[in-house]
């Protein structure tokens, strides 16, 4: 289904709307802020107007964020909210929006809160009635799926790649539980031989999309199986380089054939064969005991029929 199609009426004006940043901005409003993960060009003209227009910023790292904002030639004060002290300066943020200020959270790169801070201050905001605002814009984990060729019917995010064995372990199960074929993980450059040669060992049918360095001048698509991908990589001598968003799409889950449930009881097996042709007790019971997988062993079976023939043919 595509989206919406704009109005030729509803874009009369918008050029005006550009040059006024106080139509993007409200008081006491908490607005989430993309930002670029590689060229400075991908920012929004939207994003520059709120980073513009609120009072305050809070941001993940503010040399990191000071760089970007002296190339846009915005100045701002810019206050830490890293996942260190994000608990601890959620109560000064929450008081500048009491006070009528707006704010805007940024990431060092993409959408902020997927695996990045932010949440906790978002979640505060909510809790306090303040309105809280997207700013879409890049994100590495829906950049990279949108080019992966994968299924996209549904797909699930799960931040980093587990790095302990036993989560790894988890996570395989997880992988193979066909809640979804498609998986969107983040992964340090440091670890990402170590991590595709794990899936080559242990996922060999899967297929990988592992996109380095999106949006940036050297940005790299690896594509195959784990093994195919891990070959390519060890043979990159910058490999450990740049930043990973790793896609795996698993091979389609084939249904398994519905398993026999057991009869409840030897005589509830005597009597299911008979309905299913078997015209006596006897037949009945070779009938059962033919299956590679029989219920019941031949004594039982026996001493079932005797308690059948008991029941429905007892002597006179």
């Amino acid at each position: 289904m595509s989206e919406q199609t704009t109005r030729p009426e509803e874009l009369e004006g918008a050029l005006e709307l550009l040059s006024d940043k106080a139509v993007y901005v409200a008081g006491g409003t908490l607005y989430v802020v993309a930002t670029p993960i590689g060229r400075i060009v991908d920012i929004s003209v939207r994003a520059m107007k709120v980073l513009e227009g609120v009072d305050l910023i809070a941001a993940e790292d503010t040399r990191r964020s000071y760089i970007l904002l002296n190339v846009l030639g915005i100045r701002k004060e810019v206050i830490s909210n890293q996942k260190f002290n994000e608990h601890r300066k959620t109560e000064l943020f929450l008081s500048a929006l009491r006070d009528g200020k707006s704010i805007a959270v940024i990431s060092d790169a993409g959408t902020p809160c997927i695996s990045d801070p932010g949440n906790e201050l978002i979640r505060a905001a909510i809790r306090e009635g303040f309105p809280v605002v997207p700013v879409p814009g890049a994100c590495a984990a829906v950049g990279g799926v949108s080019a992966s060729g994968f299924d996209l019917t549904s797909f699930l995010f799960c931040g980093f790649f587990p790095k302990e064995n036993t989560e790894r372990k988890e996570e395989l199960l997880r992988l193979k539980s066909g809640v979804t074929r498609t998986f969107i993980y983040y992964e340090s450059p440091k670890r990402i031989l170590k991590t595709v040669s794990f899936l080559a060992e242990k996922l060999p049918d899967a297929a990988l999309c592992l996109c380095n360095d999106l949006t940036k001048t050297h940005e790299r698509f690896y594509r195959g199986t784990p093994a195919e991908v891990s070959a390519e990589l060890e043979a990159n001598p910058n490999a450990e380089k740049g930043e990973f968003t790793l896609i795996i799409e698993m091979p389609p889950k084939v249904a398994e054939p519905p398993k026999e449930e057991k009869p409840s009881s030897p005589e509830a097996a005597l009597v299911e064969a008979m309905l299913a042709g078997a015209e006596t007790l006897r037949d009945a019971m070779e009938a059962i005991l033919a299956k590679e997988d029989a219920p019941f062993k031949k004594n039982e079976l026996k001493q079932a029929s005797i308690r059948l023939k008991a029941l429905f043919a007892p002597e006179e």
